[in-house]
């Protein structure tokens, strides 16, 4: 079902009427109205009318200018004030692009939807920049509070976090102030969240800084963290070439995947093919080193204690733990029986 009454296409070529031959074809070719959906720059316009880029800047201007005063424009009076409740009743500020594609994925129709906004003067469009996408505003006051809580909350952002969606709604609605309580649901609340270009998704929902690696995953070792981090615990290095295959799309060659983990300091070897992330609290090392490093934390221990924690690092035997211990030149028992280093 259609979000919008009206029929985009029927509307403009109502306003266009009005326009002679040449401001038509120019605007039609500027905004994509025709045939040929690509909207052309203003040079390329110029150079098929052999005009300079001003001129069909000028053009292009009193041409809208024409449709603002025309009969046709206050007669499609009802189809702004649609669009402006719509674009209300998504928040008072949206991300254009996705507005287009609320509203229809047709290109051809995403084009006319744009004219329209054009327009319309009371929709406003900024821009994109180094922090926000290209958005139109029906409300400055609410657009000026979204946009300073996006601020704030990308500060607080550490590059490492990944966020569940909940939890990232519920704080930016924290830095979200004086805002009327109908615009505070979590559909709107992810709308807003879409204008940023520095907070982001990630594939498997998670939000974070935009150009961390946990949110714009690049290459094998990324998207393997991504998947040992969701998994919660270790895991054997060919299920997490088959996960990134069927989660990611991605064709993850088992031996690659091995030779990546191997390689990323984010990744330890816990096990026979195990791996656990560095994050988790585990070191990289053999389970020599393993018990090197608690007989020099806690002093000595029996061979039980000291196999227990071998174990909360290491996904051995327990008879491997007691074989290395066996290391003469590393370990040695004192007179209570207990292991300690030599």
């Amino acid at each position: 079902m259609s979000v919008i009454t009206f029929k985009p296409k029927q509307v403009v070529k109502r306003l266009l009427s009005s326009l002679s031959p040449r401001a038509l074809d120019v605007m039609i070719k500027r905004y994509g109205l025709g045939d040929d959906t690509e909207r052309m720059t203003l040079e390329a316009i110029g150079k098929t009318y052999g005009i300079t880029r001003e001129r069909v800047r000028q053009i292009e201007n009193f041409a809208l200018a024409s449709i603002k005063k025309s009969d046709s424009f206050k007669k499609e009076s009802s189809t702004f004030e649609e669009l402006n409740k719509l674009i209300i009743s998504m928040g008072g500020v949206v991300c254009e692009e996705d507005f287009l594609m609320h509203v229809s994925k047709d290109l051809s129709t995403q084009n006319h939807l744009y004219f329209l906004l054009v327009l319309g003067d009371q929709f406003k469009r900024e821009k994109e920049d180094d922090y926000f996408r290209h958005r139109w505003i029906v409300d400055d006051k609410v657009s000026m509070k979204v946009h300073e809580a996006i601020r704030d909350l990308y500060k607080a952002l550490s590059h490492e976090d990944l966020i569940p969606e909940g939890e990232i709604v519920a704080a930016f609605l924290s830095h979200l102030k004086d805002v009327s309580d109908e615009y505070k649901n979590e559909e709107i609340t992810k709308r807003w969240l879409s204008l940023s270009k520095t907070i982001a998704k990630n594939p498997l929902g998670e939000w974070g800084v935009a150009h961390s690696p946990n949110v714009n995953a690049r290459g094998m070792r990324d998207y393997a963290y991504l998947i040992i981090r969701k998994h919660g615990s270790p895991m054997h290095f060919t299920e997490v070439a088959k996960a990134i295959t069927q989660i990611f799309g991605k064709k993850a060659h088992i031996a690659t995947c091995h030779n990546e983990l191997i390689k990323d300091s984010r990744f330890v070897l816990v096990g026979r093919g195990l791996y656990a992330l560095s994050s988790w609290g585990y070191e990289k090392g053999v389970v020599k080193d393993v018990i090197a490093k608690v007989l020099k934390k806690e002093g000595p221990l029996t061979k039980k204690d000291i196999i227990d924690r071998v174990l909360k690092e290491r996904y051995v035997k327990e008879n491997t733990v007691f074989v290395n211990l066996q290391d003469t030149k590393l370990f040695k028992r004192t007179k209570d029986g207990k292991y300690a280093m030599a």
